[in-house]
């Protein structure tokens, strides 16, 4: 009898755990509210100002605070390989000074990275209404947003283990891109 309740127990259990339901749905809102409020401003821009300085410092500020967001989403990356390394031999309090941040660093990496989402959609939103140009940079942010695209659907399906890993490739593969157009 008992494993049955267990195993009812699990298929009721949803997609994502009930400790991280809310800091998602609450980064959801705050993600959709922000990317409507913000497309409704650029689709009201007058098209006389679309291609002025202003306005590409507006495009420039969706990419820099997704730059930001996107820093602490792969900070969990980072601090987890370095935990894994073996030269914490004598320098146990950095390590758990490094623990406590990596849990941090975890309990942020998901509602961080709704949030840098939607503001990457709204730069790439502001690029071509300023006006696309097949360079380096646009073309390297392309590639980079075509790349994001299964990152979210496989961190989903990481959660019931069932990505093989694609969230990490995808999302190493996405952060070679997002640094290559962010600082090339």
């Amino acid at each position: 009898m008992n494993r049955m309740a267990k195993g009812n127990h699990k298929s009721n259990q949803g997609w994502i755990p009930q400790k991280e339901q809310i800091g998602m749905i609450i980064a959801l809102i705050v993600a959709v509210v922000y990317l409507l409020w913000q497309l409704k401003g650029l689709l009201q821009t007058p098209s006389v100002t679309l291609h002025s300085k202003h306005f590409e410092h507006v495009y420039k500020d969706f990419g820099s605070y997704a730059r930001i967001a996107l820093f602490v989403v792969l900070a969990y990356y980072v601090l987890l390989f370095a935990l894994r390394q073996r030269i914490w031999g004598n320098l146990s309090r950095v390590k758990k000074w490094l623990s406590s941040v990596l849990r941090l660093a975890r309990r942020l990496h998901t509602p961080l990275a709704i949030i840098a989402i939607a503001l990457i959609v709204l730069h790439t939103v502001a690029v071509f209404m300023y006006g696309f140009k097949f360079d380096f940079n646009n073309i390297s942010g392309l590639l980079a947003l075509l790349v994001l695209l299964p990152v979210p659907v496989s961190g989903i399906l990481r959660y019931q283990r069932l990505d093989r890993k694609w969230h990490l490739r995808s999302g190493l593969a996405f952060a070679v891109l997002f640094l290559i157009h962010s600082f090339l």
